[in-house]
């Protein structure tokens, strides 16, 4: 089931109170709401494991630039979702994440109207930083992009 919600986002005693791995099993089985940057990007979670997370996404003519290539920061917003999503399910309970840097390469451009798959997986998760790497992906494995980023984590409860 791909998670879609995007009404409300889940409260900050709620956050806490759940491991990175449970919070992103959350969103994917609809129990927590999704970003709602993912319904604007058109991109979904599709798969959530410890250390590695899949979202799947079609980039459309809303995404496009002026000369009608998927923008650059379509591939950015899905590679940043799926790596630094890839570091939150290693978080323990009491801890959050944010993306202290990401780079990307884009390989080929992806043609409006192509399914994709952006996947995040962790290289290292400390006490105060995660860093992972990702990959844009066809249907038929054809490379559009890869990533890597370094996230800073935060223990707050």
């Amino acid at each position: 089931m791909l998670a879609t919600s995007f009404n409300e986002l889940p409260s900050r005693d709620t956050l806490l109170s759940l491991s990175g791995l449970d919070f992103m099993r959350g969103i994917l089985d609809g129990s927590l709401s999704g970003p709602p940057i993912a319904g604007i990007m058109g991109y979904a979670l599709e798969t959530v494991e410890a250390g590695r997370v899949v979202f799947t996404g079609t980039p459309g003519f809303a995404h496009t630039n002026p000369m009608g290539g998927v923008h650059g920061g379509w591939y950015g917003t899905l590679l940043d979702s799926a790596m630094a999503c890839a570091v939150m399910t290693t978080l323990p309970q009491g801890s959050i994440y944010t993306t202290l840097e990401y780079k990307i390469n884009i390989t080929r451009a992806i043609p409006p109207g192509t399914a994709i798959r952006a996947e995040g997986r962790v290289d290292h998760a400390g006490r105060s930083t995660g860093v992972a790497t990702g990959r844009i992906v066809d249907v038929d494995g054809r490379l559009y992009a890869t990533g890597s980023t370094t996230c800073l984590i935060m223990k707050i409860a």
